[in-house]
C-alpha cells in the first residue's frame, strides 16, 4: 500500500491546507497516512523547519509548502 507521510508542526496554515488535500485524496482513493510533527527532534527541526509542509510518497519527498489534490492523486496511483 502507498505510504503517504506528512512533515509539519503545530500552528502551521499551510500544513493545516496539505492535511485537508491528503485527507480529501484519502477518501477516495486509500492509502496509509503518517503525519510527523517536526518539533519532537531535533534533527527533523533543521532537515524541515523552513521548508514545511513536506509531504513525501513512499518515502520520495514531493511537495513542498503547497500541494493541489490533483498532484497528490496522480502521486498516490502509480
Amino acid at each position: 500500500m502507498t505510504r503517504v507521510v506528512l512533515y509539519a508542526r503545530a500552528g502551521c496554515h499551510l500544513c493545516d491546507e496539505a492535511r485537508a488535500v491528503i485527507l480529501e485524496v484519502r477518501a477516495s482513493a486509500p492509502f496509509a497516512f503518517e503525519e510527523i510533527d517536526i518539533e519532537t527532534a531535533d534533527e527533523l527541526v533543521r532537515d524541515y523547519g523552513v521548508r514545511i509542509p513536506v509531504v513525501a510518497v513512499d518515502g520520495e519527498e514531493l511537495f513542498e509548502y503547497s500541494l493541489s489534490a490533483a498532484a497528490l492523486r496522480a502521486a498516490v496511483a502509480g
